[in-house]
């Protein structure tokens, strides 16, 4: 790792590192704490997809429900209003959208094999997002003159890397550049998870065997066609499986590839000093092993 225990995370006048986690872990919240007390450039790897690799498929998205109204179409096609998406840090909304949920186009639903290839998209952007970050640490520093680079990784990480694999690309261009940190939630905090998700379930991205596994379990155990899957009934079901999916994948990379901090630590987090420190405790607990 490029630090190899406390003293070097400590001493070291530029440090990087990337957050790894469920979505809701803290990752985004501790990368805006860092960024906004002083010299740490907050690399967001779902605004990266959202702006850089999906951007005109999620544009060209709501130009395509805008066209199925009269008084839009003929604005749009006379160039007469502009359709963009307004992504942020703090709003995926256009990028979740985008993605969507499989089934009853009735309840807002697209066709599977629509999902599917939506998510296939969504793999090889974050793929390309994640690739984009070590060159983003140099760029961070000689154009931003940003000491510090945090990597605010998608939930979905684990879904698109091998932690068993040395070769592995995205993995290794993470470890020879950053410090991974995956953010380890409890049982309590899954339930939260849970708790949130259900009354306001999102799209989700899925590695596509599990995903069809999922899909396959739904229909067989609900009896439903895929045209006639309630769209929000579907994506809570799956929810509850992909956690327990994800969990072991994300231990794998922190195990073979970085450091493990509680959920409740980086809750505690206040400072950037608060920060510091916790890395430093959890790279001397790993010398420890």
């Amino acid at each position: 790792m490029i630090y190899e225990g406390p003293e070097d995370w400590l001493a070291a006048d530029q440090k990087s590192v990337a957050l790894i986690g469920m979505s809701g872990a803290g990752k985004t919240r501790i990368s805006a704490l860092v960024r906004d007390e002083g010299d740490w450039f907050h690399y967001s790897v779902d605004y990266r997809i959202g702006t850089r690799y999906l951007d005109e498929e999620i544009v060209d998205d709501f130009k395509r429900e805008a066209m199925k109204n009269v008084y839009l179409r003929d604005l749009l096609r006379s160039d007469s209003i502009y359709i963009g998406s307004n992504l942020s840090f703090h709003n995926l909304t256009p990028l979740s959208t985008w993605l969507g949920k499989p089934g009853d186009a009735k309840a807002g639903g697209i066709p599977f094999e629509d999902y599917l290839a939506r998510q296939r998209l969504h793999r090889e952007a974050e793929i390309s997002s994640m690739l984009d970050a070590p060159p983003f640490i140099e760029r961070a520093r000689e154009l931003y003159q940003y000491s510090n680079f945090i990597c605010d990784t998608s939930g979905s990480l684990c879904e698109v890397v091998e932690a068993e694999n040395p070769n592995d690309p995205v993995l290794n261009a993470m470890y020879q550049s950053m410090l991974p940190v995956y953010i380890r939630g409890t049982d309590a905090h899954e339930a939260e998870l849970k708790a949130r998700f259900d009354r306001s379930p999102k799209p989700m991205y899925y590695q596509e065997a599990f995903l069809t596994e999922v899909w396959s379990n739904f229909l067989a155990e609900t009896g439903k066609s895929a045209a006639k899957v309630n769209p929000d009934e579907f994506i809570r079901y799956g929810f509850a499986r992909l956690l327990d999916h994800r969990r072991p994948r994300y231990q794998a990379i922190a195990d073979n590839w970085g450091v493990t901090v509680e959920a409740d630590d980086i809750a505690a987090v206040q400072t950037g000093a608060d920060f510091d420190a916790l890395i430093a405790q959890a790279l001397q607990s790993r010398a420890e092993r």
